[in-house]
């Protein structure tokens, strides 16, 4: 039986940057399960249960991209758990703002269609 393999080719799956859980490392390293958990977060934006600014939202991403950022670029190595809690923060960012896209665009199809 050929059996297939869920992966995730964006993230660079380095064993010391990713969780394990009983042996087994996550599909994903640790800033991108914080993404991926941030993620979770839109049916609250969705369903305009909250509303964060935009600004608060791309504040919110900022952390990740300078711990990144300064990873890659000024020989700093982070910790698994700053990545992770990092990048939940930004999924959450991420998905208040595709929230506030989403219900712009939503708008405008009904403004559209009303207007025919």
């Amino acid at each position: 039986m050929n059996r297939r393999k869920l992966e995730f080719t964006v993230c660079h799956r380095m064993p010391e940057r990713s969780f394990f859980w009983k042996g087994k490392q996550f599909p994903v390293c640790a800033r991108c399960t914080g993404i991926y958990i941030g993620y979770l977060s839109v049916f609250v934006f969705a369903f305009f249960l909250v509303y964060i600014n935009i600004w608060v939202s791309v504040l919110l991403i900022i952390p990740t991209i300078t711990d990144g950022m300064t990873q890659a670029f000024c020989n700093r190595e982070s910790n698994n758990l700053l990545r992770a809690v990092t990048g939940f923060f930004a999924g959450i960012g991420i998905m208040s703002v595709v929230a506030m896209i989403g219900q712009y665009m939503g708008k405008q199809l009904v403004l559209f269609f009303y207007n025919l």
